[in-house]
Parts: structure tokens; sequence; C-alpha cells
């Protein structure tokens, strides 16, 4: 098979380039969605308590999800900034070492999971028949952990070689197993028993195997980022310490969306279920708006890895105005949409006319923050994509736990929706400007092209430690800047 060029995003234009993937990657978003979509729709059919089980096994899901994003965003990072420097032998021994590591993390989950299904979701709220859905569900589906793990991070490491279009297609793909194995194993067909709601899971867990297949087969000989050799111990053991110094703070960073998510839901519904039916569907609709420019951004960390890599500074500064300025103006163009068509389109999702009043009055005011949402977001990435991880962790911890959060609560202090919903507001435009002001002045201070990056210190608080202890922690951070470029 033909090598692609793993280091395509150094080189032409900025603005062309992150169109092109952009445009790529839209089918695979929109393919994203689509294994909870068919999942939800064809377990619907059985009844009230599967669907019930569905519901409460979500939260766990995506918790591992956070963790196993986190993962995949320390292999990917690391991977981009090794091709774009031409140092393809540091990123298959990256690649290799990664892939390692999340298997072996995904079987301890497995265990575990299985270990305490009952326990948990009893926590959860989940009894009788709906907790015996539940554990049917989740012990097929932590047996498949690491088949969720790998595809996801298989997806990712091709976006970071720079092939957008198989990562897309090969979504697609599994999206389209995965509806096809759906109605198949949920309820039966030929030889094949009907198995309920266990056959969604193993309908998930075969669409995920062949994609997992499809990839790492991908990466190995289209990529040669996949190596079957021996790895000594210590190579392995310092490519997992560079892994997991990314892989961490993105994990953390993620996490704050759920966490956050569940506040909120939890303060709205002390609005009534009238409020909190409105604003999930509001919720549904807004994600449309982001449909293009999370498209866009799914390559954006991969591309401002490399080019950090490649020490081509001047590309990550010029990536950063294009992007941001797209998004921006891309949504608020969105917005606008949103506010005059608001009255028209709730209709479609809801006939109660109090849902429709809801509806219609967040998406009056909730859009006009959208730009400032994804300014906010990709900010994230330039930060990681510039050997900086923690900082775009705080920037998600600040959105939520320091503005967000203490904002809805003062809504919830004065008993009002709209108050509420300028709570999200607010909060998005204030982390959109710092998180558009701290990346513009990290980029700005970039060095000229071709100079060695910068070494930043690995703890902000290092300059209240003892001169003894400054000192270490200065030569640790030139240490790991050093094992970055290598």
């Amino acid at each position: 098979m033909l090598k692609k060029d793993n280091a395509a995003y150094t080189r032409g234009s900025i603005e062309g380039t992150m169109l092109k993937t952009g445009f790529a990657m839209l089918a695979g978003t929109l393919a994203m969605s689509g294994y909870n979509i068919a999942d939800t729709y064809f377990v619907g059919q059985l009844g009230k308590s599967p669907l019930a089980a569905m519901g409460f096994t979500f939260p766990v899901i995506m918790l591992i999800g956070c963790l196993f994003h986190g993962l995949a965003s320390g292999v990917m990072t690391t991977s981009a900034q090794a091709l774009g420097g031409g140092r393809k032998s540091k990123a298959a021994k990256l690649v290799t070492s990664g892939v390692l590591l999340i298997f072996a993390i995904s079987l301890v989950l497995a265990l575990l999971g299985m270990s305490t299904t009952g326990w948990i979701f009893e926590k959860f709220g989940a009894t009788g028949e709906t907790l015996e859905q539940v554990k049917g569900y989740m012990n097929i589906w932590y047996f498949g952990c690491a088949t969720a793990s790998l595809s996801m991070t298989g997806n990712d490491l091709l976006i970071a070689a720079g092939d957008s279009k198989v990562a897309s297609g090969m979504m697609i793909v599994g999206m389209i197993i995965n509806v096809v194995f759906d109605p198949l194993f949920i309820f039966g067909w030929g030889p094949v028993p009907a198995m309920g709601i266990r056959g969604a899971a193993l309908a998930t867990i075969g669409s995920q195997l062949v994609a997992t297949i499809a990839v790492l087969t991908i990466l190995y000989r289209r990529h040669g980022l996949l190596r079957f050799e021996r790895i000594p111990w210590k190579r392995l053991k310092s490519s997992w310490k560079l892994i997991i110094r990314f892989a961490v703070p993105a994990s953390i960073g993620m996490l704050m969306m759920p966490i956050g998510s569940a506040i909120i839901t939890r303060i709205t519904a002390a609005f009534g279920d009238t409020a909190v039916a409105a604003t999930a569907a509001a919720g549904r609709l807004e994600m449309v708006a982001f449909i293009f420019p999370m498209a866009l951004g799914i390559p954006l960390l991969s591309m401002v890895g490399q080019n950090y890599g490649a020490r081509l500074y001047s590309r990550i500064r010029v990536c950063r105005r294009f992007s941001m300025r797209f998004a921006f103006l891309f949504l608020l163009a969105m917005a606008v949409i949103y506010f005059f068509t608001a009255p028209v389109l709730v209709r479609f999702f809801s006939p109660d006319r109090d849902v429709q009043k809801i509806m219609t009055l967040c998406m009056y005011i909730i859009p006009w923050g959208f730009g400032m949402i994804e300014i906010h977001r990709y900010s994230g990435f330039f930060f990681t994509g510039c050997g900086r991880p923690a900082v775009a962790a705080w920037l998600n911890a600040l959105r939520i736990l320091g503005l967000m959060i203490p904002l809805s609560l003062l809504a919830l202090y004065l008993h009002s929706l709209e108050a509420l919903f300028a709570a999200r507001l607010i909060a998005d435009v204030l982390a959109g400007g710092i998180g558009f002001w701290l990346a513009r002045r990290m980029t700005r201070q970039l060095p000229e092209d071709g100079m060695p990056p910068p070494v930043y210190a690995p703890v902000s608080w290092s300059r209240f430690l003892p001169n003894r202890l400054q000192a270490f922690a200065a030569a640790q951070a030139h240490v790991d800047s050093a094992s970055d470029t290598q």
C-alpha cells in the first residue's frame, strides 16, 4: 500500500488545509453520534425497562470515554509533534507504546467494571428488572472495552498522521456496521437468537472490533506507525510518562463537561420538569450549529502539534487567527438564524406550548455565546499542541467550576429562568474571551521559526518553592521539553 505523507499539516496553505480536513471530517462527525442514536432507537422498540437501562449506562460510559479520550489525546499530541519534526521512528515508538498502554488500561477497567456493575448501578438508583438489564448490557460492554478505546485511538492517530479522510471513512463504516448489527442481535434472525439489550452491546463491540482491526492495519501498513517488536522497558516507561503527561490534564478537562452538565441539570430541575425537557431539547438543537466547527476542530490539535514539532511557529499563529475567526463568524451567523427561526424550529421538538415557550427563550439568549464557546475549546487545543496541556485543563475548569456553576446558582437564588440562560451566556463569553487572550498571548510569545521550543515550568506555583526545589522543577521542565523534541 502507498505510504502516506505523515507531516502534511506542515506544508501548504493553512486555510486551505483546515477547510479541506474539516470537510473530510464532517461525515465522520455526524457518524460519531450514530452509535447512540441507533442503539437508542432499536432498544426503544423493546419497551420502557430496556430503554431506562440504557439511560443508566450513559454516565458510566461517558466517564470511561473521557478517560480514553484523554489517553488518545496524549498519544495523538506526542506523535503529531514527533511526525512534524521528522522523527518518524520516535512517533512509531510512541504510537506502539500508547496502544499497549491503552489496551492494558482497558483490561483493568473491564475487570473492575464487571466486578462492580451491580453495586455501582444500585447506587445510581437502578432496581429490579431495570438493574438486571443494565447488568446484561454493561457486562458485555466492559468485555469489549478494549475495542471502544482502540478504535477511538486509531482514528485519532490517523488524523495525527494527516489521514483525515480515511479516519472519517472508518467512523462511517463503524456506524453502518453497528446499524446493521443492532436489529440482528437485538431481535434475532435465522440462527442468531434474539438477545435484547445484550444484543445492542454485542453489536457495538462487533462494529468497534471491525473498525479497530481496520485502523490498526492502516497505521501499520500505510503509515508504518505500529511496530511489532520488543520494546525495552526503559523506552516503554519513558514513552508512557510522556503520553501520561498530556493525557492526565486532557482527561481532567474532559471530565469537567459531564460533571458540569449534571450540576446544571440539577439546578434546572428546580424550575420544573418542563424546564428540564425544554433545555434538553434545546441542547440537541444547539449541537446542529456546532457540526462543522467541531469537524474543523478535530484535526486542529494534530495540526498545531505537527507544526510545533517542526518548529514552524508562524504557521501556528496563522492557524490560530484563521480557526478562531472562522468559528466565531460561522457561529455568529448560526446565532442570527436561531434567533429569527426559534419559534418555528421548536415546534419540531415538542407539541407542548410550555416547552416551546422555554425553548424559544433559551434560543433567544444562549446562541449568542456559541462563537466564544468554540474559541474557548480551540484555545485548549493550542495550549495542548504547544506542550502546555495543564493550561487547557484549567481553562475547562474555569468555564465550568469558576463561571457557569456559580452564575447558575445565582440564577437559582433569584429563581429566574431567564437569569439561568443569561448565566450560561455570560460564562461562555467570559471563558471564551479569557481563552482567546491567553492563546493569542502564548502564540505571540513563541520564538521565530526554527528556534528551539520554549521551556515551561511544570507547575505555576514553583516560584513559591524553596530554592533547591525550584532548581529541581526547572531541571525537570528542561528534561520534559527535551524529550518532546527528541
